[in-house]
């Protein structure tokens, strides 16, 4: 699993040389947000997957300051993000839209939906933005996009931790019969 990570993770030189982290240089120097850990991958997982659903902007600085904070994995907090990308934006605002309306008890409305469908196609055209055709939604949208962050950092923190800890146990697994004579 670990060399999995490394293979495929931004480096830690990386990192520094990005000109929006770069105010954060003296605490890229911590060695703990480089460290490949059960705890610190799956923390930077789950915060990465929490920004990359609850906020549409600045995904990536977001994770990263909350990884030094809790003293998470910090390339895994930044790719994690990507869960959600420009491809990605209009299917889950739509179904974050259904699930808060669901949430909520009110009935979904066919022209919301087809609002938010409309600003992520039309997102280079001028006139109201994003957020403006969002505010139109409202609660349901918001409310969705929460509990898809919330349920979809939970989740990414325990597929994490467990298919570490069953990697290891593989791996331990193996080295035993590889010890032992039949």
């Amino acid at each position: 699993m670990r060399n999995w990570l490394r293979r495929r993770i931004p480096t830690e030189a990386t990192l520094k040389a990005h000109p929006s982290l770069r105010w954060m240089r003296p605490l890229l120097l911590r060695p703990g947000l480089w460290q490949l850990n059960r705890r610190s991958v799956a923390l930077g997982a789950g915060v990465g997957v929490f920004f990359g659903f609850m906020v549409p902007v600045l995904q990536i600085a977001g994770a990263a300051v909350f990884a030094v904070v809790l003293r998470a994995n910090l390339p895994v907090a930044a790719v994690s993000t990507l869960v959600s990308n420009p491809l990605t934006y209009a299917p889950i605002g739509l179904l974050a839209y259904q699930v808060g309306a669901t949430l909520l008890g009110d009935k979904v409305r066919p022209e919301a939906a087809r609002a938010l469908t409309d600003a992520a196609e039309n997102a280079g055209v001028d006139g109201p933005g994003w957020t403006e055709r969002a505010k139109a939604i409202g609660k349901p949208l918001f409310l969705g996009l929460a509990t898809f962050a919330v349920v979809g950092s939970v989740l990414a923190w325990a597929v994490v931790h467990v298919a570490w800890t069953w990697g290891v146990w593989l791996r331990r697994r193996r080295r035993l019969r590889q010890r032992t004579p039949y």
